[in-house]
């Protein structure tokens, strides 16, 4: 099979490992290329593409080798597997790379609470000192003078920003930002489709039916696809003879071809995004974790777990008299905040009395006053329905003041600016400086 390789990608692969090999004149060459983007977008498939193209050898480090319960360890397998990729290229007379799969998540720090170690540090130190003298890489207590070949190094991660300033800097590491276009897509999807002749008219349909998703995404359709085929294998031998017929078989299952159809992909294809929307609205971990925060003050009440979003097809509950579970708005409110208040601090009553007219709902003036009633302050964040994918969300202007009134004028101010994004509610502890609830009040 003859997967599609971008000429993109395939020209900044090529290039940089290229000139990594010649001898340029008073050229600094960068000896780290970082490929960076969104998951699922085929960062390492593409390396591997070119690779195989290229004739290169390679040498593979995962990001998860990057931490050890001995200090050193993954400094020393750094420099040991530098030098295994230099040595290919003596023995073997080929073009040799080491690559080292998602960096950010082994050596970058994503929070306040990634735990940063001595082989972090190491890590990053090592990769520097190898960037800035790629043929003397020395391993502990061994000491050759001889020098070594100049190995390109090609890292892949999400996020670039999360590591180490000096490590990513120009001079050291060039990076190149993956973000495949329309006819990328295309190519790509394509070539997953090519066993089956879905063509390149078909796999443009069913690109621009998903224009959102990761190209992941697409060979998911196609391996849900075959489930079918595995079910109906299932129910035909019977659940109890299935190992019988898969393991150390002689004669293994034969399959027809799938309904390839492109109706029938739409349909699967929906049925994954609505297994993403789950995912990402439920936040169950989020509500478990607000919960041991609270775990040890007898003063503070944690905020009422958010509910997930209201199905749009969500009929009104006959026991209401008839009135809807949403509210009477252009946006798609969740259920309110109710507060706890904590010893000393002002009652509900008088929160109450202080209301004055909003546009915003009862419900989000309820949450706001009982965030404010515990001492918290509030602040708002929003984000474009693009962004909204990679959780990439924006501050308002900060609300400073407790007064109720205020802090629901300024509300109104953000949501009035941004009617077709995404807002979210956020409540904060200005004593720990930390955040104790979130939840979206406006969907575009």
């Amino acid at each position: 099979m003859t997967y599609y390789v971008s000429p993109r990608f395939l020209n900044r692969l090529a290039v940089h490992i290229t000139k990594n090999y010649l001898d340029l004149p008073q050229v600094k060459l960068p000896l780290i290329l970082g490929v960076h983007g969104r998951k699922g977008e085929g960062k390492t498939f593409q390396c591997e593409l070119v690779y195989e193209r290229m004739g290169v050898e390679v040498v593979h480090i995962s990001g998860g080798e990057l931490e050890s319960p001995d200090a050193g360890d993954p400094a020393r397998l750094i420099r040991l597997r530098y030098r295994e990729a230099a040595e290919l290229v003596r023995v073997r007379g080929k073009m040799a790379v080491l690559m080292i799969n998602d960096l950010d998540a082994g050596a970058g720090r994503f929070d306040a609470l990634t735990q940063y170690t001595v082989n972090t540090q190491l890590v990053n130190n090592t990769l520097m000192n190898i960037a800035d003298n790629p043929t003397n890489v020395q391993l502990p207590g061994s000491y050759d003078e001889t020098p070594l070949q100049r190995v390109p190094i090609v890292v892949t991660g999400n996020d670039f920003a999360t590591l180490y300033a000096p490590l990513v800097r120009d001079g050291r590491m060039e990076k190149f930002y993956w973000e495949p276009d329309r006819a990328d897509r295309i190519g790509v999807v394509a070539g997953i489709f090519a066993p089956d002749n879905l063509g390149e008219s078909a796999a443009a349909q069913l690109v621009d039916h998903f224009p959102d998703q990761a190209i992941d995404f697409f060979g998911a359709i196609r391996s849900r696809i075959y489930d079918e085929q595995v079910q109906d294998f299932i129910h035909r031998v019977g659940i109890d003879q299935v190992a019988r017929q898969v393991v150390n078989t002689k004669t293994p299952p034969q399959f027809r071809r799938p309904n390839f159809a492109l109706d029938h992909l739409f349909a699967v294809g929906q049925d994954l995004v609505r297994e993403q929307n789950r995912v990402r609205d439920m936040q169950l971990g989020r509500q478990y974790n607000q919960a041991l925060q609270y775990q040890g003050h007898p003063n503070q009440s944690p905020p009422t777990p958010m509910a997930p979003p209201a199905s749009p097809q969500a009929q009104p509950n006959p026991n209401t008299n008839g009135s809807s579970a949403q509210p009477s708005s252009s946006s798609q409110f969740y259920r309110p905040y109710q507060p706890g208040v904590a010893e000393g601090k002002a009652d509900a009553a008088t929160l109450t009395d202080q209301r004055s007219p909003s546009a915003l709902p009862g419900a989000v003036v309820d949450q706001v006053q009982g965030l404010l009633s515990q001492g918290y302050r509030v602040g708002m964040e929003y984000v474009d329905a693009r962004r909204f994918r990679t959780n990439s969300w924006k501050s308002c202007a900060p609300v400073q003041t407790t007064d109720s009134r205020a802090a629901i004028a300024a509300l109104e101010q953000c949501l009035g600016e941004h009617p077709q994004d995404y807002v979210r509610l956020i409540g904060i502890d200005p004593k720990n400086k930390r955040r104790v609830s979130e939840e979206i009040i406006q969907r575009p």
